[in-house]
């Protein structure tokens, strides 16, 4: 996404100029030693669904093994359907075993990648992928995210 990487340029050049910019782009300013969300995406997400958030073609059509590619993480997709603490957990956990839990009867090809990224990564990840939606998709997101936290 361009404008993340003109922000990550711009958060080197200090401090101001980096909340400035980040209030023009309206993407988040993250500290100098946070994890970089958009080098972690090309790294592990990109192969899958897309370098620009795209997602698979033909994404809403089952593959030859039965399997849905990998959806869209731009406004397109439905990744901001969902809160934080579920989005974490089907990285963390991989697709198959978080549907599994809930009973749902479709087969995953997300993996797991707990043992590859910390939960600080993946909340990296998220941001990067949240800062390409529209305020109002943000805002929706960030209701699911409240929702999730007010429940058991």
């Amino acid at each position: 996404m361009p404008g993340y990487a003109m922000l990550h340029r711009w958060r080197r050049a200090g401090p101001v100029a980096a909340l400035a910019l980040g209030a023009v782009l309206a993407a988040p300013v993250v500290a100098a030693d946070a994890p970089d969300g958009a080098a972690l995406y090309a790294d592990f997400c990109a192969a899958c669904h897309g370098a620009d958030l795209e997602g698979a073609p033909d994404w809403r059509r089952p593959g030859p093994d039965g399997r849905l590619p990998a959806p869209p993480h731009d406004a397109t997709g439905h990744t901001w359907h969902h809160g934080d603490r579920f989005l974490t957990d089907y990285v963390a956990r991989g697709g198959q075993a978080v549907l599994d839990e809930l009973g749902v009867d479709w087969d995953s090809g997300m993996p797991a990648f707990g043992d590859v990224l910390s939960v600080d990564e993946i909340a990296a990840i998220l941001a990067y992928i949240k800062a390409s939606w529209p305020e109002e998709i943000r805002e929706i997101q960030a209701r699911m995210t409240e929702a999730e936290a007010d429940a058991p």
